[in-house]
């Protein structure tokens, strides 16, 4: 990487203003995927096309469309983040691809359901049972950068999960099942938002919160991207899949013939779908743990 003496200072999403650091967009394509030379490649071409107070949003996407012209699953990879803000507007694709992250974890799911509460019922994001455990999840999801998740979040889903919780403990077999309440985020959390989070005991899953095993690392040591991820495809193309509502790359590799049934050419099908293979076999290399 080219040194600089004279640093870039930035505009962040939410209009702060920060210094540019080539190690950190250098990190980031590694961990996408990209090699050392090909990161260094991009950090020097991005370098030295930087101006005072350059948005991070530019930086993104001139790294983004640099990494795709040497592969395009590594740039899906890069683009994990904007690809999932562009699953609404509604939010449902989002609570959805939250179920099928723990279904494939082992997790009995139900998504979007009304349940009784001690006090009033309760319009729930996702459920999921396993084992002596039985989760209230509710998904935040964000379709601009920059916004958080503030502590009035955690609070107010706190006050629904206790009294679901009392109702669950009078169920058959409920009594001495653990009982968690969850907030899942596509950004970030404020600090407060996490220390009432620790204190209530209610579970906090951000973009990249907790260190180990946020969402990002899920998604990764799953395998399992949206289909919003995919290079390939068109905004449109996208949204038709969504409507039809098919989420996963996975999904999309065993139905195959929805792409020829959104107008997707032939020719442009072999891509996508090599894309898709591509992208799911590379992070199924990848294995985290979770706790």
């Amino acid at each position: 990487m080219q040194n600089r003496q004279t640093p870039f200072e930035i505009t962040k999403a939410n209009g702060e203003k920060s210094v540019f650091d080539p190690k950190k967009l250098f990190n980031s394509l590694t961990r996408s995927g990209a090699d050392e030379t090909q990161a260094h490649e991009i950090v020097d071409a991005i370098t030295s096309e930087l101006y005072p107070g350059i948005a991070t949003k530019k930086i993104y996407k001139r790294a983004f469309s640099l990494l795709k012209e040497h592969s395009r699953f590594l740039a899906a990879r890069y683009n994990l983040k904007n690809a999932i803000m562009i699953l609404g507007p509604s939010g449902y694709p989002f609570e959805r691809f939250i179920g099928e992250l723990l279904k494939y974890q082992g997790y009995k799911v139900e998504v979007a359901k009304i349940v009784s509460g001690k006090c009033v019922n309760h319009e729930v994001d996702v459920i999921a049972e396993k084992d002596n455990h039985h989760f209230m999840i509710e998904c935040k999801y964000h379709n601009q950068p920059g916004t958080v998740s503030d502590v009035k979040i955690p609070l107010y889903i706190q006050s629904r999960f206790l009294d679901v919780a009392e109702q669950w403990k009078t169920l058959p077999g409920h009594a001495n099942k653990f009982h968690q309440g969850w907030v899942v985020t596509n950004t970030r959390f404020t600090l407060d938002a996490i220390q009432y989070a620790n204190c209530a005991g209610l579970k906090l899953l951000g973009w990249d919160f907790p260190a180990k095993g946020s969402l990002k690392d899920l998604i990764d040591s799953l395998g399992l991207y949206p289909i919003t991820t995919l290079t390939s495809l068109t905004l449109t193309e996208k949204k038709l899949l969504l409507e039809m509502n098919l989420v996963l790359c996975h999904e999309l590799q065993r139905n195959e013939n929805v792409l020829a049934q959104i107008g997707t050419k032939p020719a442009r099908i072999k891509t996508v779908l090599e894309e898709c293979l591509n992208l799911c076999e590379r992070a199924n290399q990848s294995v985290l743990s979770y706790s």
